[in-house]
């Protein structure tokens, strides 16, 4: 069978540019693979074009708008994932229009297309007596409570992402004075951060408990579960939900339904900002590579603090009437304002 123009760009764009060029990590180049599948996915179903069929010429500005709209309309994708759908349709295009410079005009016009906003989402994150709670929880007698018991401490105390839990290495624990992880980021980018001296005796005994203290281990992944393998992302979420739940049945007012290991990374940022750090210092921490991320903890700390100044004030301030309910002239005015 022949190869169409588009299985072979594509082949090459997934094969060459994107981890040698872009140096993108599985992860990335696994999402993006999706997206692919999802627009063959749309080609077959809406223009009845099989994959085998589907060359260049059909990356058009009206195809890919009806491809994001059927993300959202027909298979009732939210906005976020159809942005990260179309980020992955942009990068492929930027690749492409240096290899079919005739189709450039219509390039332009797909990179045009603007990236819908989502409302911003309320932040949901423990309090210290939350985390607290929730934590100990952990019976450190138990087989593997030790385990988790670090686990869930290093995403509170580190604000790490699970994928950066997962990766970590023996080898990649500093445990003398100062005590720090090198952590891999998104982008293959690396950083270390500091360790809270009160959760290194628990780190030192579990290394001790699973013989990870041996210099011939020290290349091994520091997390395993029950199969002796690296975790996976289910396999830490499973575990936050499981001391989840038995934090929710003590206390559930305290304990959101659905609290996630991303939940533990914002109650971490949210932790230092109502601390008064400095934002660029939790920006680093976190492994942000703009602090405009970040701010999104501190406009979320201003905006708790307002509700709770205008709660408190509703005891102290008495009720007033706006003047203009009782002033029609002023009514008038307001309603003819900025008229044509």
């Amino acid at each position: 069978m022949k190869r169409t123009d588009f299985a072979v760009y594509l082949n090459k764009y997934f094969t060459e540019y994107l981890p040698n060029t872009c140096g993108s990590t599985p992860q990335t180049v696994d999402s993006y693979r999706y997206s692919f599948i999802l627009f063959l996915t749309y080609m077959q179903d809406e223009h009845r074009i099989s994959a085998d069929k589907v060359d260049i010429s059909y990356l058009t500005y009206k195809n890919v708008v009806d491809y994001l709209n059927w993300l959202q309309e027909i298979r009732a994708n939210g906005i976020a994932t159809r942005n990260q759908r179309q980020a992955a349709l942009n990068s492929f295009i930027r690749f492409l229009m240096y290899e079919f410079p005739e189709h450039l005009n219509e390039y332009q016009k797909i990179l045009g297309i603007p990236i819908k906003k989502a409302p911003q989402k309320e932040i949901s994150y423990l309090k210290t007596e939350g985390v607290a709670l929730l934590i100990n929880r952990v019976n450190l007698n138990r087989q593997n409570g030790l385990r988790d018991y670090v686990i869930l401490s290093l995403l509170y105390t580190t604000g790490i992402r699970v994928s950066e839990l997962i990766q970590i290495r023996v080898k990649d624990l500093t445990l003398q004075a100062p005590f720090t992880l090198l952590v891999h980021g998104k982008g293959q980018k690396s950083r270390y951060i500091p360790l809270m001296s009160s959760t290194i005796p628990f780190i030192q005994k579990y290394l001790v408990q699973r013989k990870y203290d041996r210099p011939e281990r020290q290349d091994e992944w520091l997390f395993k579960n029950h199969m002796n393998e690296p975790f996976t992302r289910q396999g830490i979420n499973y575990i936050v939900g499981k001391y989840t739940k038995l934090a929710r049945k003590i206390a559930p007012d305290m304990i959101p339904a659905h609290f996630s290991p991303h939940k533990m990374r914002h109650t971490t940022a949210m932790g230092l900002v109502e601390s008064g750090v400095d934002l660029i210092y939790i920006r680093d921490l976190l492994g942000h590579v703009s602090v405009k991320t970040t701010e999104i903890y501190a406009k979320a700390d201003a905006m708790h603090k307002r509700l709770a100044i205008e709660a408190a004030s509703k005891e102290i301030v008495p009720s007033e009437e706006a003047e203009w309910d009782n002033d029609s002239n002023l009514k008038d005015w307001l309603k003819s304002f900025n008229r044509r």
